[in-house]
């Protein structure tokens, strides 16, 4: 397993290197992942980030909170929706937590199709990905065979996890890490983020602990090199980072085109000051902002790509989060989220000062993006109106 110089510290050792994260946070933003071009970064920090997995000078990586570790501005998502409008199967492949029948043909087809996109994102240095279900430690851990090092590999078994009402001891969850990486060969995992409940305030004070619990253990036995969590619940989200900030180094939450950050009290504000990494999920609000179906030649396809760049341009304005993750269903999208870097690049960061570190999106840009916004909310089926929830964070 690589470098395991972030092992489990004292509480002593914690405050003083939390505190000398503050202070360095205090005097170079860059190291947040405001950009990383090598205009914008100090040599020192250029050259760690040159080091990250890989890298490629027209990507963007971006800090994640205390773990030190430098990541792809975009992280591609474990979730397939819409790969049957890629591959023409007769199969939707909609679940990532159980696939149904499948047939041999359509199984090649998507088999391929994952470990094209996972290339694509090598080859343009996006060099994270999130599981958040069952099926996806399996498909992932058959497309990154002999390549695990390219990737920086973030853990989920979904509904496996503290979903499954049999699951919510620290033994059993560490038990099910264990076992997915020795059937999957991905061998450990960079961060092990357990899915909790949607409103994990429903959760029991007990079963936080055993959460943690599993946590710590799994960072010791050498599963994993960092752990964390991810919900739909805010105020949760925030107790628990400022309860365990030593365990809580990266959450997934919801953060779409819609989203701002509250001007007090924020949850981000919570995130900066405990230096932990942050993934938005459901960028595109589970594809709703968009009006066509995915298909690559349909009469949306042009239009729904421009509305895909914006929506995460939108997002990296906002330097408390370390990287969107949008479902990559095709090499053209992975290299449509390339464009959206470049032309962050070229237009919003030109814009950046003090007010807006991480830039500003163009004008132009920025009067579509909302108009597309406003009927995504209109779009959103029943199970996503708790998106609504995450407009202001």
């Amino acid at each position: 397993m690589p470098d395991q110089s972030s092992s489990p510290v004292s509480r002593r050792q914690f405050i003083h290197r939390m505190a000398a994260a503050s202070a360095a946070a205090a005097t170079a933003p860059a190291l947040q992942g405001v950009s990383a071009s090598a205009r914008q970064q100090p040599q020192a920090v250029q050259a760690q980030i040159e080091k990250t997995r890989s890298y490629n000078p027209q990507m963007e990586y971006r800090r994640l909170g205390k773990t030190g570790l430098w990541i792809s501005a975009v992280s591609m998502g474990g979730h397939w929706k819409r790969v049957d409008k890629i591959i023409r199967s007769t199969n939707a492949f909609a679940g990532c937590e159980t696939m149904g029948e499948v047939n041999a043909s359509d199984m090649t087809a998507f088999t391929q199709n994952r470990a094209d996109v996972v290339s694509a994102c090598i080859d343009h240095g996006i060099n994270s990905i999130d599981f958040a279900g069952a099926l996806e430690p399996v498909a992932y851990g058959q497309a990154l065979k002999g390549r695990r090092e390219k990737m920086y590999i973030h853990w989920s078994m979904g509904a496996q996890e503290l979903r499954h009402q049999d699951h919510r001891k620290a033994e059993i969850l560490v038990d099910l890490l264990e076992k997915g990486l020795k059937d999957t060969g991905l061998q450990y995992a960079d961060c092990w983020r357990l899915m909790a409940y949607e409103r994990g305030g429903m959760h029991t004070q007990q079963e936080v602990g055993e959460m943690v619990k599993a946590l710590e253990i799994a960072r010791k036995k050498g599963l994993c090199r960092f752990t964390g969590f991810s919900t739909h619940d805010r105020k949760w989200a925030k107790t628990l980072i400022e309860t365990y900030p030593d365990v809580m180094h990266m959450c997934c939450f919801p953060y779409t085109a819609k989203s701002k950050q509250l001007p007090e009290d924020s949850f981000l504000d919570a995130l900066v000051k405990l230096d932990v990494g942050a993934f938005g999920i459901k960028p595109f609000a589970s594809n709703a902002i968009f009006q066509g179906d995915g298909s690559p030649d349909g009469p949306h396809a042009e239009a729904d790509n421009r509305i895909a760049r914006q929506t995460i341009r939108y997002i990296l304005t906002n330097p408390a989060i370390t990287a969107p993750i949008p479902g990559l269903a095709s090499v053209q999208q992975v290299e449509n989220m390339v464009l959206a870097i470049r032309e962050r690049r070229e237009q919003d960061l030109a814009q950046a000062d003090e007010q807006s570190p991480a830039g500003r999106l163009a004008r132009s840009a920025q009067a579509e993006l909302e108009a597309a916004a406003e009927s995504m909310w209109t779009r959103l089926e029943p199970h996503h109106q708790f998106l609504k929830d995450w407009e202001y964070v």
